[in-house]
């Protein structure tokens, strides 16, 4: 094939994602407002399950919502709907990253408990589908990624809210092989998608007492897109000037983290899609490991809340899937409980976590046979919220 044809079915590849990136931007800016959990006469939690240890440690973590919000649900207030079809296998056998039915049933809930999915990579015996995170985001408009991370005994208390629906994962399964030799892959910054997570960033601030919110990008390469995004959270910081606004690039923000001297003057953090999904990572392994953190995915109809860890098939494969660390989800549990408007029983679960996992610590999950069982944790967490 010859250049100029190479080049001209690139651009009318590139004229496909231009138009259904302009209509995304004309949705965005007909939204609506959030939902008021309180409003409702019943609320529906729906559990998916996912496949290696999701359904595992998910199991566990309905099971400890369920004993906190027992009265509700024999009220008729609240009910638990168990989804499943996230498995990878139901996945690559419909060719896409949520099959249409299940699509349809997540949508009939208000906020969903989810299990941590296989992505497949290069070399990988799945066909080519997209991770059903970025799927799920993308079509809950699940906008803000957010992340808390604790440890208290070196003043650490940050939250990160990382953009969920654009940046270098907007498009991240339609880049372009323009040749043998050529690559391109694509990054979104939208005014809109940009305005709102920046607003409820410092929203959050404001209503947690927060004086910080540190911007992060790599504006000084990426100068537009990544240029887009700081000029637009540094407007919204001038909107809000009780709070004090920094910006930081990736690169030096990861090792600010690690600075013992420096690290603890951050509280609030925003920033696009794929800086947020690296640096969180590194603040949960600070924390004790990723396998100690959740994450809540938030929109303003829907909201997802999940570990930020994967399915660890290899666990499975070995035989291992009991002695999966239930943490991850069970903090993930802590941010649904807090998003529906149950924030005592929020800072209750919270609480018996940092007992069960920091302070008492009488049983302990290694992921294999030498720590305790999956369940096991979760009764330790039950019993250790029943004392309260």
């Amino acid at each position: 094939m010859d250049r100029k044809t190479q080049i001209d079915n690139a651009v009318e590849s590139f004229r496909g994602l231009l138009e259904e990136q302009l209509d995304r931007v004309e949705r965005l800016k007909n939204e609506g407002d959030f939902v008021d959990y309180a409003s409702l006469d019943k609320l529906i939690i729906g559990v998916c399950g996912g496949d290696g240890i999701g359904p595992i440690i998910c199991r566990e973590a309905e099971r400890v919502l369920h004993y906190l919000l027992d009265d509700e649900v024999k009220a008729g207030r609240v009910e638990f709907r168990v989804i499943d079809g996230l498995t990878i296998e139901n996945r690559a056998a419909c060719g896409k990253a949520i099959p249409d039915d299940v699509l349809e049933e997540l949508k009939k809930c208000h906020v969903i408990l989810k299990g941590p999915t296989t992505t497949p990579r290069a070399g990988d015996p799945w066909p080519n589908i997209e991770s059903a995170n970025v799927a799920m985001r993308k079509q809950l408009d699940l906008f803000a990624n957010v992340r808390p991370v604790k440890i208290p005994d070196q003043g650490i208390d940050w939250t990160f809210f990382r953009e969920n629906t654009e940046g270098g994962y907007a498009v991240g399964s339609k880049g372009l092989n323009v040749s043998d030799d050529l690559a391109v892959d694509f990054v979104v910054t939208t005014t809109q998608g940009t305005d709102r997570i920046a607003r409820l960033a410092y929203d959050y601030a404001k209503k947690n007492g927060k004086e910080h919110v540190a911007i992060v990008t790599k504006a000084n390469i990426i100068k537009t897109t990544d240029g887009k995004f700081l000029k637009l959270c540094q407007g919204i910081g001038e909107e809000n000037p009780e709070i004090r606004t920094t910006d930081w690039y990736i690169d030096i923000m990861t090792a600010k983290l690690v600075d013992e001297k420096r690290r603890r003057d951050f509280q609030v953090v925003v920033l696009p899609n794929l800086y947020g999904d690296i640096i969180t990572d590194e603040a949960a392994e600070m924390q004790g490991g990723v396998g100690t953190a959740g994450s809540a995915n938030i929109g303003k109809r829907y909201a997802m809340f999940e570990a930020i860890h994967g399915s660890a098939p290899r666990m499975i494969t070995e035989g291992r899937g009991e002695y999966a660390d239930p943490c991850s989800m069970l903090r993930a549990s802590v941010l649904l409980l807090s998003h529906i408007g149950r924030q005592q029983l929020a800072d209750r679960l919270e609480r018996a976590l940092d007992i069960c996992m920091f302070e008492e610590k009488r049983l302990t999950v290694t992921g294999r046979t030498d720590g305790a069982k999956t369940s096991e944790f979760a009764d330790y967490v039950m019993e250790t919220l029943s004392k309260q």
